[in-house]
């Protein structure tokens, strides 16, 4: 017969598990991992409620880009500081991580102490900040070099151990484009105030969010130049955030310059060809002179508040991607990059009407007819 336990019996039981509770954790030694500056932080494997032990600010983070890596870190149970601007646009952050991992910390590009209020404690400093198009209150000279000084200075002053800096493809201070010009401003700057910065530069990003595939397949995007005939090779944000955060654990990357592109080099014209026959429809693309485009663009650039094409965005579709033959790239990280055409039916059924929606992705649908066309030469 079984015997019930009695209230002195429940009551020792809590007793003894209240006492095993409370005991402090044993911390073995191979969890204490010594920074690149000598600093010992504690870090355990694991998932999101694990302790990752690194401290990690990320500039940025409310972007396209940010939102990849902020996940990649919180899950592993790092402390992530998101500095934001407004507060609607960093809430989705917030569920990356477990409860108190995510901290959201409001700033200003030029206000110098809450930059400094957001690296203090970190042992790691993103910088991802970045506009492709002028503002009445940034212009690209503000976010991409006189930004990042002001970054790398508060880095530099609380001795951070790294500083990793989102640059772009194409960086140079010679180039033709403002845009490319800054960013090759911003990475000197950088490496000038912090010299062991770490300089990502990605080739243009395809995803959910991003600026390619879903300008290409929606409907403003009408007025182009160049025939569309820019060069580059598109990169795949996922792949891009995983390798930031394997930079935050590989300090052999630091001072390193890393090009980060995709497989396969794509014209702008191939990849509307993509994706208008993976939305089963056709955008009309009406090509203007370079003359006429550019001061158009400039000058609505101006009068709207909102996002249009800009004159420094048709200077672009004039240059190629070029690649640095001495930085390094996914292959040193052990990264094997996605290529853009297996990936397109996932970013852009959307854009399908409710008669093509459930169709199968276009490179399904090519290997079937194919099928269909050997079936019928077997049949002969």
């Amino acid at each position: 017969m079984q015997k019930s336990c009695g209230p002195t019996t429940m009551n020792s039981l809590r007793t003894a598990r209240r006492a095993l509770t409370n005991l402090p954790r044993r911390q073995n030694l191979q969890d204490i991992t010594i920074t690149r500056t000598g600093k010992p932080i504690i870090r355990t494997q694991g998932g999101r409620s694990s302790l990752g032990g690194h401290t990690v600010t990320v500039f940025g983070a409310t972007g396209f880009l940010g939102r990849y890596i902020v996940n990649r870190l919180a899950r592993q149970g790092c402390t992530v500081i998101v500095p934001f601007r407004e507060e609607m646009a960093k809430r989705h952050l917030k569920v990356s991580g477990d409860l108190g991992r995510v901290i959201f910390m409001e700033y200003d590009l030029r206000n110098t102490p809450s930059l400094e209020e957001s690296v203090r404690h970190s042992d790691v400093v993103y910088n991802l900040v970045g506009r492709t198009y002028p503002t009445k209150n940034f212009d690209l000279e503000d976010v991409h070099v006189e930004g990042v000084e002001r970054i790398a200075e508060a880095v530099a002053k609380y001795d951070v151990d790294r500083f990793i800096h989102v640059s772009s493809y194409n960086a140079d201070v010679n180039s033709p484009s403002e845009f490319y010009r800054t960013k090759g401003r911003g990475e000197a700057v950088a490496r000038s105030i912090f010299p062991e910065t770490t300089i990502v530069r990605p080739a243009p990003l395809f995803g959910f969010e991003d600026r390619l595939l879903h300008k290409l397949a929606g409907i403003t995007n009408v007025f182009t130049s160049n025939n569309m005939e820019e060069r580059f090779w598109p990169v795949h944000a996922i792949d891009v955030g995983e390798a930031l955060e394997k930079m935050l654990q590989d300090d052999t990357t630091a001072s390193q310059t890393y090009e980060l592109y995709g497989p396969k080099n794509y014209s702008t014209a191939e990849i509307a060809e993509l994706v208008d026959r993976e939305i089963i429809k056709h955008r009309r693309h009406i090509n203007l002179p370079k003359a006429i485009l550019k001061p158009v663009a400039g000058l609505l650039n101006k009068a709207l508040w909102w996002p249009v094409l800009t004159a420094d965005e048709v200077e672009r579709e004039f240059i190629d991607q070029k690649i640095d033959p001495t930085a390094k790239t996914f292959k040193d990280l052990g990264i094997e990059p996605a290529e853009l055409s297996s990936l397109t039916f996932h970013y852009l059924q959307g854009y399908r009407s409710a008669a093509f929606y459930d169709l199968p992705p276009a490179t399904e649908r090519e290997k079937r007819e194919e099928k269909k066309y050997l079936h019928v030469l077997d049949d002969q």
